[in-house]
């Protein structure tokens, strides 16, 4: 916990804005949205306006494995000291710095490279960028529970995501406007400089370690049994042969967009859409539309119950593909984009907010950060593992089908939100422990 916070004192607004570590959380929030875009969706976009072929670009989306298969070094990072920076700054402010430097020099590195003249030099910037972005994801959440008590972590948070959001909006349309007036190539440096924002604020905030754990530090081992076997041991306990059901739901629930978004920005272009377009409809407008249908879904979570909500969000989210089918038949047609972004947007920020609310009823008391931790995980993994072949599936069954095929997943998703329900399972309604993650943000077609 934070030094000098009493968790008995209730904050108000001007508290919020005076504390330096919700300013903080800003700064770190941006760097972390910042790079996730880079090397999935404006890095499809780049490749897509290179002539690359779509099953490369598919393929690409690999890249963001990172982000789902953190958990994995977590327990490492969580106790290993870095040489010499550790003794200066810490050991979360040590890997923070670390792991920023190194993704601006990933994004540094993508600038440099030239698609047309070959992919391999511009795929090895992408991997490292992503496996140190997805290291500062888990070095700054570490350090926001350690900088406030708990009742504040809502405020940080709060904070957090809205660094986030921004960052998005740069990645996303300001990577877009810039590459179409002066190239690629100064987008992705003039987005290595804006990291410049979370070293400033890894640099500027307080030293917050974890004390050494009473009797010793633990194993990696330990570790990992403690963040990974002992939190889904109590899952299987308590859910019994349900659990196959709930996770086959939490795999396949999302798995629309997340396959159709993979050749997004690649179907955007050939329909002859400008980047400015694209930024303009996608990344902006579909923003402001993904927030009104996240506080929808969480309405209707608090209104109809959850396992309603989750029902009609599977359902309409895989839909909304249907949309993209009706603009590829219709080529380069501005108002039907704009309806398809923002069905697709609502229905699957609607989605999302639903997803949110079940994994958290999931999780026991015991182990709630590290399970919904694990099931934020998995949800992603069979979409990432599907998408990498989008490229190949939109080459065999063109992208009219390609979209109306990711849109008849909805079918086993209802039927087995109909099932859990008849089994009684997500009748609660409680409050999210936390953000979806990094990959629901570039699920969407936005």
């Amino acid at each position: 916990m934070a030094d000098g916070l009493v968790p008995s004192k209730k904050f108000g607004l001007r508290d919020v804005v005076e504390d330096s570590r919700v300013v903080l959380m800003l700064a770190l929030g941006f760097a972390c949205g910042l790079p996730i875009l880079l090397v999935f969706s404006t890095l499809s976009a780049w490749l897509a306006t290179a002539g690359i072929q779509r099953t490369s670009i598919g393929l690409l989306s690999y890249v963001s494995f990172a982000y789902s298969l953190k958990f994995l070094w977590a327990p490492v990072i969580d106790r290993l000291d870095l040489p010499i920076l550790a003794r200066w700054l810490g050991r979360r402010r040590a890997w923070m710095v670390l792991a920023q430097l190194v993704v601006a020099a990933g994004l540094v590195g993508m600038s440099m490279g030239e698609p047309s003249q070959g992919l391999t030099f511009i795929v090895v910037c992408a991997l490292i960028t992503a496996f140190a972005s997805a290291t500062q994801d888990i070095v700054v959440d570490g350090w926001r529970i350690d900088a406030a008590p708990t009742e504040r972590q809502g405020v940080m948070l709060g904070a957090y995501q809205l660094g986030y959001a921004v960052a998005r909006a740069f990645a996303g349309a300001g990577a877009l406007y810039i590459a179409q007036g002066v190239g690629w190539s100064a987008a992705y440096g003039a987005m290595a400089v804006l990291m410049l924002v979370g070293l400033v604020g890894a640099l500027a905030a307080p030293r917050q370690d974890s004390p050494p754990v009473t009797g010793g530090r633990r194993s990696v081992g330990q570790t990992l049994r403690i963040a990974v076997v002992e939190p889904f041991s109590d899952l299987v306990r308590r859910k019994g042969v349900r659990l196959i059901l709930i996770l086959s739901l939490i795999m396949l629930y999302r798995l629309p967009d997340i396959i159709s978004g993979v050749m997004a920005q690649p179907f955007y272009i050939e329909q002859g859409f400008s980047l400015a377009e694209i930024a303009n409809v996608t990344k902006i407008y579909g923003v402001i539309i993904g927030i009104v249908g996240a506080l929808a879904g969480g309405y209707c979570v608090l209104r109809f119950g959850m396992q309603s909500t989750l029902l009609a969000g599977g359902i309409a989210a895989a839909a909304s593909n249907l949309m993209f089918s009706w603009l590829a038949l219709n080529g380069h047609d501005t108002p039907l984009f704009v309806a398809s972004i923002s069905i697709d947007n609502f229905a699957g920020n609607f989605a999302g907010t639903a997803l949110i609310a079940y994994m958290s009823s999931l999780t026991s008391s015991a182990f709630v950060a590290t399970q919904y931790a694990l099931l934020s995980s998995l949800y992603a993994l069979p979409g990432k593992f599907v998408g990498g072949f989008s490229g190949y599936m939109v080459d065999y069954f063109g992208y009219p089908n390609f979209f109306a095929v990711s849109a008849g997943i909805g079918i086993p998703v209802a039927l087995l939100c109909i099932a859990l329900t008849l089994l009684g399972e997500g009748r609660a309604t409680p409050e999210p422990v936390g953000p979806i993650p990094e990959e629901e943000a570039i699920a969407a077609k936005a």
